[in-house]
């Protein structure tokens, strides 16, 4: 993008200042600068009391002490008000920043509280490490349409993003920058929004986040922007932060990548390097991050990616929501949804990307045949199939563990140094994985498997490996269950190493064997079937069953406290097993921070090799999806789709649906081609209208994730949006606020829709009268006919289905249904058959068959069909059609499907012909006068 005046640059450089601040190193009042110390891969500085002598920042005079106001951040808006109270001076911040600065320049004021603007706070997210002085909390769960509670826990949010938009002639450019805690993958898009910022949204509400940052400029008071309000309006849940706009500054931002940018990822700076609002956005979300997680990321630690939005269809949220993608509509606790169908996925990191792959389905045909390919392979290789699913399902969450790894903590605290140790004890098991990954994929025949097995034979897993061979025990593993994970940690390291922690080991194994002896002798004293537990927040405390226990007057002895009963065992402690847990615990402090120093050496050795596990994340997560899909292609009768510019489903079904029923669902076709691309469909309610138009867009979204598809043959056409507006039919009840949704979301379909959408609006215009209905639903269907785009149009209004008399691209389908009368013969029961077929319903006059079963009286009745059916006659003859209409529209359809198979065709020259006179006859019979002039002309 040109940057031709100040306007439309993002305002990195408004203050000469703002560059030098940004960068500032804390210096002693004696002018000598403290830069960052590393002891064994450790970021450690001396933490300074508030108020001493050397307590400044900046090298200016101003003393240590409650944190400025002034600088780094603005608002925070919030569901509830947080306190907050910090130290300055606690910790160091980075390689450039002190952490002094920073607190004294990154303040947090709530404008959803009475305080004033000198009340600062912080806000502590998931992942964060503990600091001093600091106590608050921020929303686990992002925006309710993307989270599910039936998706597993490490599913909740831990996205934090930033968006700054463009001013002046800039204003509409949107540059965003999201990064997951749980996975230290740099997240960049750039582009530009209409007014309604529709894609801005989507793309929030898809990352889910935990947190939201924008410039305080946004939000000034009385000139509020409109992307602000938006937000804030669709994110009500989410924690959103104002930082100054200062710090939104491109330049810093392409430091950041610069410093930070794994080389495995680097090209991404030829993409980024002139995308400015971007680069501003992820400046200040890095420097955010930093600050809030009280650790910074290694230089050269990140992968960071720029995501534009023409890679993905766009599926906006209300359509998801309406498709239930993630979320059950009725029921958001149960797994019927699509992501439930297609999850059997046996790892978090596969679990992630089959969710984000579901709401942003890939637009590339040779991509998606890629990953077909290698289902095709699971599913006619039964050994690999096994196989893989076996070694894929003992890994750990790769990305999470990849996270932690890369940053360096800025406390030395005891939780800091398990975390360490647990980590590398999960990074062992990890790699011991990558040669059995690598036996199951060796015979593998597609490009994409073994792509994935050539990027195992990097010899850095090797190398990381042997290192922490030689200072581990080979026998350490990561296990399940709190205390043998405890164990595994405290004789994680060979003996002989350190002596002084083979002391300390000896003294905690000691005291376990106390405790146990204890216990031991307690249940010999009273004749008690005691037994030893254990738990992370109790530690060993004794447990008896109830049923077996014969108890003096049904009360335990007086020695024993903190009884508790869970169903049939009792659980408690005593004095002297409190004193021998509190020495465990100084015992195993003490070989923890042993521990943690000869960990922290080894990592700082291991540390340059790292970054393979980014590749390895990548390929367990792909592999995992995909043995997935071939899962669930193995419990139902799924076939692979194709792709051409025809949409045709032989014989689909609902997918949900399926695994919701007792029985198969209806099967039906669907056929839909660019000289037939508006299909009209009518019929009764509950005559499964709804349903249909949900399978055609479920069906779409799974093949374009590389999934196959619930029908006996599939081809689609790639669609780069999928738009939905789907009514209830049970929904009889109408009013002005649910007519102006539906406005709004008609709006919005005709504002971004384009040739290569998918558009399925269903019960349009029920929220007002019926001439309004008719005529909203009229010049709707004229707009949308003037593109290519594919359109499914459900609709009661009848009058609609002759607009194909002058559109010879719309096609009218219903769904039939059958008339049984009742033994008595007085009264017709409606069977439905959920059977699509051609032209529009023969179903008239619901209301009518309705009132004749009711207890109106038979005079009303019969005036109401007398008044119906003069209405219906005046509107057939305005809509009659002319022969000439009917030869126009054979020539149409034709020509258009000449052009399709000129296109597609794969017959041979026989079949072919037989093919083309087929059409022949087809055009012949649709224009009757065209074939009596060529039967006299033979003549």
């Amino acid at each position: 993008m040109l940057r031709g005046s100040d306007e439309r640059r993002p305002p990195a450089r408004e203050e000469a200042s703002a560059s030098a601040s940004y960068s500032g190193r804390c210096s002693s009042s004696s002018g000598t600068e403290h830069l960052p110390r590393y002891h064994f891969g450790l970021l450690q500085t001396p933490l300074s009391t508030a108020g001493s002598a050397g307590g400044r920042s900046g090298g200016g005079a101003e003393p240590a002490g409650p944190p400025r106001q002034a600088d780094f951040l603005g608002r925070r808006l919030t569901p509830g008000p947080q306190p907050f109270s910090a130290a300055a001076g606690d910790s160091y911040f980075g390689d450039r920043s002190s952490y002094a600065e920073n607190v004294s320049t990154m303040n947090f004021t709530s404008s959803s509280s009475a305080r004033g603007l000198n009340s600062a706070w912080i806000g502590k997210t998931p992942l964060s490490s503990s600091r001093s002085g600091c106590r608050s909390r921020t929303p686990l769960m992002g925006y309710s349409v993307t989270s599910s509670s039936a998706v597993s826990a490490h599913l909740v949010a831990s996205v934090i993003v930033a968006v700054v938009e463009g001013r002046g002639l800039a204003r509409g450019e949107v540059g965003m920058a999201s990064i997951d805690l749980k996975n230290p993958e740099v997240v960049l898009s750039q582009f530009a929004d209409n007014t309604t910022y529709a894609k801005v949204i989507t793309k929030l509400k898809i990352l889910t986040p935990l947190e939201i940052i924008m410039s305080n400029t946004a939000c000034d008071t009385g000139n509020t922007t409109k992307l602000f309000s938006l937000i804030t309006e669709n994110f009500k849940n989410v924690t959103f932060t104002t930082v100054q706009r200062k710090y939104f500054n491109e330049t810093k931002g392409l430091e950041y990548i610069e410093q930070l940018c794994t080389s495995e990822f680097s090209t991404v700076l030829m993409e980024v390097q002139s995308k400015y609002y971007c680069l501003a956005a992820v400046a200040a979300l890095l420097k955010y991050v930093e600050f809030i997680q009280n650790s910074v990321y290694a230089p050269k630690s990140l992968k960071v990616r720029f995501q534009g939005s023409e890679q993905t269809a766009m599926i906006d949220s209300s359509s998801a929501q309406n498709l239930e993608l993630l979320t059950n509509n009725r029921d958001s606790r149960n797994g019927h949804t699509l992501f439930g169908v297609l999850n059997y996925t046996k790892t978090p990191g596969g679990s992630r990307r089959l969710r984000s792959n579901i709401l942003e389905p890939l637009v590339d045909a040779e991509t998606i045949n890629t990953r077909l390919d290698c289902i095709q392979e699971l599913l006619q290789d039964e050994e690999l199939f096994f196989s893989l699913q076996a070694v894929i399902s003992r890994f750990l969450d790769t990305e999470q563990l990849l996270s932690i790894l890369v940053q360096i903590p800025k406390q030395d605290t005891v939780k800091a140094a398990e975390s360490k140790i647990t980590n590398l004890i999960y990074l062992k098991h990890t790699l011991e994985l990558v040669d059995p990954l690598k036996a199951a994929l060796k015979s593998c025949k597609t490009h994409l498997l073994k792509a994935y097995y050539s990027s195992l034979e990097d010899k850095r897993f090797g190398i990381i490996l042997e290192k922490i061979k030689t200072v581990i025990n080979d026998d350490t593993r990561y296990t399940k269950g709190c205390l043998n994970m405890r164990t595994q940690k405290c004789y994680a390291v060979r003996p002989n190493i350190n002596e002084f922690l083979d002391i300390a080991r000896r003294t905690y194994t000691e005291i376990v064997d106390d405790i146990a002896g204890m216990i031991t002798q307690l249940a010999e004293k009273y004749s008690l079937p005691l037994k030893m537990s254990f738990s992370s927040a109790r530690g060993f405390f004794i447990q008896m069953n109830a049923e077996c226990a014969a108890l003096p007057n049904g009360q335990l002895p007086s020695e024993f406290t903190k009884i508790t009963k869970m169903k049939n065992a009792y659980s408690f402690t005593s004095a002297d097993l409190i004193k021998m847990n509190e020495r465990c615990q100084e015992s195993l402090r003490e070989i923890y921070h042993m521990t943690y120093l000869i960990v922290c050496k080894l990592l700082s050795e291991i540390y340059e090799h790292i970054h393979c596990l980014y590749k390895l994340s990548d390929t367990v997560s792909m592999l995992d999806m995909l043995l997935s899909f071939a899962h669930a292609c193995t419990l139902s009768d799924y076939v692979r789709p194709e792709f051409t510019d025809t949409l045709a489903i032989k014989q689909g079904w609902h997918p949900i649906l399926e695994k919701i029923s007792m029985e198969k669902p209806v099967s039906n076709n669907t056929y839909i081609t660019e000289g037939s691309n508006f299909i009209i469909i009518t019929g009764p309610n509950m005559s499964g209208k709804s349903t249909y138009l949900k399978q055609i867009a479920l069906c779409q979204i799974m093949a374009q994730i590389g999934s196959y598809v619930p029908a006996e043959y599939s081809s689609f056409r790639i669609a780069e949006q999928i738009f939905t507006r789907i009514g209830m039919d049970d929904d009889i009840e109408t009013n002005s606020s649910t007519f102006m949704k539906e406005m709004k979301e008609i709006t919005y379909i005709i504002q971004n829709a384009n040739d290569k959408s998918l558009i399925i609006i269903d019960e349009l215009g029920r929220g007002t009268s019926t001439e309004e209905g008719i005529g909203i639903c009229y010049s709707v269907c004229e707009y949308l006919l003037s593109l290519k785009a594919f359109t499914l149009f459900a609709t009661h209004f009848l009058e609609l289905c002759h607009i194909d008399a002058l559109y010879p691209n719309v096609e009218n389908n219903h769904f039939e249904v059958q008339h049984v009368r009742s033994s008595a013969g007085n009264k017709e029961k409606i069977t439905y058959t959920y059977i699509l077929s051609k032209g529009h319903t023969e179903e008239k006059n619901y209301g009518l068959k309705a009132a004749e079963v009711s207890s109106l009286p038979p005079s009303v009745i019969l005036d109401a069909k007398e008044i119906t059916t003069h209405i219906a006659r005046q509107i057939l003859q305005k809509q009659r059609t002319t022969p000439e209409t009917l030869r126009q529209r054979a020539v149409y359809h034709l020509a258009t499907r000449l052009v399709q198979t000129a296109r597609n065709s794969r017959l041979d020259a026989d079949s072919l012909r037989i093919f083309l006179k087929g059409l022949k006859k087809k055009y012949e019979a649709d224009c009757p006068v065209s074939g009596q002039a060529q039967t006299e002309d033979g003549q």
